[in-house]
């Protein structure tokens, strides 16, 4: 069995073998979800890279202990 893509007025709908992993396909449906909350954004470029940057100064600031200390091999 192959891969079929059909679409529709209402909706495009993807048939794959039942042998594909189910961890693959939910992968791929997170991508699309992903995808379709972009696309409703109105965010700049520059609101989006001050937030990145705002995340991974918190998230380093709650994980540097776990660093610290540590020697680069």
């Amino acid at each position: 069995m192959s891969i079929k893509v059909e679409r529709t007025p209402e909706a495009v709908t993807i048939t794959l073998p039942p042998t594909v992993d189910y961890s693959d396909i939910q992968y791929l449906l997170d991508y699309f979800n992903f995808q379709l909350e972009v696309a409703k954004s109105k965010a700049t470029q520059e609101e989006i890279d001050a937030l990145a940057k705002e995340v991974k100064s918190g998230w380093w600031e709650k994980n540097k202990h776990r660093f610290e200390g540590r020697i680069d091999s």
